[in-house]
């Protein structure tokens, strides 16, 4: 495979470029830049832009939303209003959509609360009862997820007592000291006739 064709993006030092037809060529790529930078910024963040820029030719170009006059106009205290060109029904569903943001981040906030105060209680509960096995845990105050899990920990736990019994029946009856889960890890559970 032979080397590369062309030189690829490089970097380039930032200083006043000699040559005319590239200095307008840059210009132009650099000024389509800036028009797409303004307007991703006036869609993500709804902010209000406007961009003035001179060529190295005396002529004007500019980008503005929504409009480079109302902005000119605000910034120089002429017309105060803001969107004084923007449709009254844009306006209206702009307002609406700004308040079910708002409520949507009240309500996520309240539920970042409630589930920061459940994690203390949680902490606090199982800081008081540290005797406590995680199946002792007040059903009631756990939710769906964590109920589905307590579940599955169950029906293993079921599972590894009745192998280990059996595994106990055909190694003649160890004592229930040597009684341990199916994960190698000893319980504290005592031995039950199943």
């Amino acid at each position: 495979m032979e080397g590369k064709q062309t030189k690829g993006r490089q970097k380039i030092a930032i200083k006043r470029i000699e040559n005319e037809d590239d200095r307008l060529i840059t210009f132009s790529k650099r000024r389509s830049g800036i028009y797409k930078k303004a307007s991703e910024l006036v869609t993500l963040c709804g902010a209000e832009v406007a961009v003035l820029v001179f060529s190295p030719a005396g002529k004007p170009f500019s980008f503005g939303h929504p409009s480079l006059e109302s902005l000119a106009n605000r910034l120089l205290g002429q017309n105060l209003t803001p969107n004084d060109n923007t449709h009254p029904l844009v306006e209206a569903h702009r307002k609406v959509r700004i308040i079910e943001l708002n409520q949507k981040h009240s309500e996520l906030l309240g539920q970042m609360e409630a589930e920061r105060d459940r994690g203390k209680a949680l902490k606090e509960g199982t800081g008081e009862k540290s005797s406590q096995g995680w199946w002792e845990a007040p059903i009631d105050e756990l939710s769906l997820q964590e109920l589905k899990q307590m579940n599955a920990m169950l029906e293993e736990f079921h599972k590894n007592l009745y192998e280990n019994k059996n595994q106990l029946r055909r190694n003649g009856g160890a004592s229930s000291s040597s009684f341990q889960a199916h994960s190698g890890h000893a319980t504290n559970i005592p031995f039950c006739q199943l």
